[in-house]
């Protein structure tokens, strides 16, 4: 995996009249090539944002054993925060500058558990982005066997 800077401190972070300067597809490419440090949960859960274009985002992540469950497997948390972040980036990346948005709801469907220390891709399409409502559908892969492990749904509301 690439080598992830994500953000220690709030510091870290652009300044909102800064972000405000930028499309969501601009925020998210400048995060790709680090001008932007990525978000802290990605340091914590492991997973980077890969590729970004219009309405289209790839995350790819390895479970550690922190983010295993009582029985060793991967916790349902860890594909949700995964998941969750690459369908909000689909979605980001085809706001307007000065524009946000946050996750109202999402669904997941885990398919089979993902090995610790597999990396695995999720991809995510923006199916639908207008004036309020943002909604995206991702599946995560396997990079090794090529097999699902989950599927998702989320729907996004515009704040601005």
């Amino acid at each position: 995996m690439r080598d992830l800077k994500p953000a220690l401190s709030p510091a870290d972070l652009p300044r909102p009249e800064q972000a405000a300067q930028w499309t969501g597809l601009e925020y998210l490419q400048k995060t790709i090539t680090g001008e932007v440090a990525a978000p802290p949960i990605a340091g914590l859960m492991n997973f980077r944002l890969e590729a970004i274009e219009e309405g289209r985002a790839v995350f790819r992540g390895i479970p550690k054993f922190e983010s295993a469950n009582p029985m060793g497997t991967t916790h349902g948390g860890w594909y949700g925060a995964i998941l969750d972040s690459v369908m909000a980036c689909a979605i980001m990346s085809r706001i307007g500058k000065g524009q946000s948005y946050t996750t109202l709801e999402y669904k997941v469907n885990i398919i089979r558990p993902v090995p610790e220390g597999m990396e695995v891709e999720a991809i995510s399409v923006a199916g639908h982005v207008g004036r309020t409502t943002g909604v995206a559908d991702a599946e995560m892969r396997g990079l090794e066997d090529g097999k699902l492990y989950a599927t998702a749904s989320t729907t996004c509301m515009r704040i601005v």
